[in-house]
């Protein structure tokens, strides 16, 4: 018999742990530097809602209705192994792997400067110092390797216990933790002397900073950060009750607390960067390197940024251990494996393949693929290509093959207030299909630098798709 969640509240956690992640903590907020603050932090918000909720719910209710896992269920629901639409399970599957390779490895980074932190050791002073320290850990395999493990180690043991005595456990403890520190750093940030004028260049509008990038950056920011096309929403939603789980309910307040989770990291950031007279466009470098010379500089810097590091940490290792798990069950499901060596294979193969992404940063950093390192291409490929493509097939499969009938019916089963409304479908045959399709079209660099190029294609993109749309089901 298939396990279930023992609380709505479990489910809701555990979703939330796999949502909130790095994406939320260290992509949004240098996102957000680069693309003018206020402004973009505003069309994020609102992708959220509009694309967000509507496919987090689908993709929910896909698993909820299976009962299995994203490829298997897949299978059961078109009634084929071999039908094309199983590919929202492989492309899933194939995310989930992709970048659990080097999520385990940015993990380890964070535990190590968490330990350094605690220690009381220095990490250098100027952004140059932190630089150096920086580039010299990370191309030194035999530490994070050690820490890549222990983090792998950890990972297993909670996925090992199932999931409601190991991952909704683990998730009841420790997602209120991370909402309790992440509102002590905000409150510690925003009291800084001059953290007034990041606190206001954060959230003021200005739209004359928007590009046509910043866009679609936020529109791709929204699939990474909320986990769409990722397998992990399929997979927890099979353990849900088809009775009477509240599917669109849960999946709104998941994207809610997935959102805010984002903005708040803003102002934990922002504030302190604008005290010490950092700028806020930083890029990915805005983390190891820019707020570690800060954590140097500010009065009690090392409390501040262990607090934070413990942050990051918790954030990474809850989206982790949902990606586990969905690993896990697709091995029960597909090959009838027991858990125990489900969470063996996939321990020792997830710790193997994030072994060239390890080496990637030092000895191997001059092999590449399609002019990129193994995790810049894992990075890549799973975020810019595989998310959108997922949550593209997913929207095309509940347009043209479940329809919007047994679509509605099947995710408001059960449902509270906030349910699959007749504005969802506007969403789902118009919007949302064309909106990923474009943002996959940017993934793959098409027009880029020329934005004229990039509108030609996306006019022909909305022109194909509304001829297609005239064969599908009203």
């Amino acid at each position: 018999m298939r396990e279930h969640w023992s609380s709505r509240i479990g489910f809701i956690l555990a979703t939330a742990g796999f949502s909130v992640g790095l994406g939320n903590i260290w992509r949004f907020p240098y996102l957000a530097g680069e693309n003018g603050g206020g402004a973009f932090l505003l069309v994020y918000v609102v992708y959220a809602i509009l694309i967000g909720i509507p496919l987090m719910t689908a993709e929910i209710t896909l698993g909820r209705t299976s009962q299995l896992t994203p490829v298997a269920g897949m299978g059961r629901l078109t009634g084929s192994k071999t039908s094309p639409w199983n590919l929202i399970g492989w492309f899933g599957i194939a995310s989930a792997v992709l970048i659990t390779s080097y999520y385990i490895m940015v993990i380890a980074w964070m535990t190590a400067y968490f330990v350094v932190l605690v220690g009381g050791g220095n990490m250098g002073q100027t952004p140059d110092e932190t630089r150096a320290a920086f580039d010299g850990f990370i191309s030194t395999p035999g530490p994070v390797f050690g820490y890549a493990l222990l983090v792998t180690f950890l990972v297993a043991f909670v996925v090992s216990r199932g999931v409601a005595r190991g991952i909704e456990r683990y998730a009841k403890f420790l997602m209120p933790l991370l909402v309790v520190i992440l509102l002590a750093l905000a409150v510690r940030a925003m009291t800084l002397p001059g953290a007034g004028a990041g606190f206001l260049w954060y959230l003021t509008p200005d739209f004359s900073a928007l590009r046509p990038a910043s866009y679609l950056a936020a529109l791709g920011q929204a699939f990474f950060s909320i986990g769409i096309g990722m397998a992990a929403a399929f997979g927890l939603g099979s353990y849900l009750d088809r009775r009477d789980s509240d599917v669109p309910g849960n999946a709104a307040m998941v994207v809610a607390f997935d959102t805010g989770v984002a903005v708040v990291a803003g102002l934990v950031l922002f504030p302190a960067l604008f005290a010490f007279g950092m700028n806020p466009d930083q890029g990915a470098g805005l983390l190891f390197i820019t707020m570690t010379s800060l954590f140097q500089q500010m009065p009690g810097g090392a409390v501040f940024g262990a607090a934070f590091f413990f942050l990051m940490i918790i954030a990474g290792f809850t989206s982790q251990v949902a990606l586990f798990e969905i690993l896990v069950a697709s091995l029960a499901d597909s090959r009838g494996m027991s858990r125990g060596k489900a969470v063996l294979a996939c321990a020792v193969g997830s710790f193997v393949v994030g072994i060239p992404v390890i080496l990637s940063q030092g000895p191997w950093s001059d092999i590449h693929i399609f002019g990129m390192n193994f995790f810049d291409f894992a990075d890549t490929v799973s975020s810019d290509y595989m998310l959108a493509a997922g949550g593209l097939l997913i929207s095309l499969y509940i347009v043209s093959q479940w329809g919007w009938k047994r679509f509605r019916e099947e995710a408001n089963r059960g449902a509270g207030r906030v349910q699959a409304s007749a504005a969802w479908r506007f969403l789902f045959r118009f919007v949302i299909p064309v909106a990923v399709a474009i943002v996959l079209l940017g993934g793959f660099g098409v027009g880029a630098g020329n934005p004229p190029v990039f509108l030609g294609c996306a006019a022909a993109i909305i022109v194909v798709y509304a001829v297609l749309l005239r064969r599908f089901p009203a």
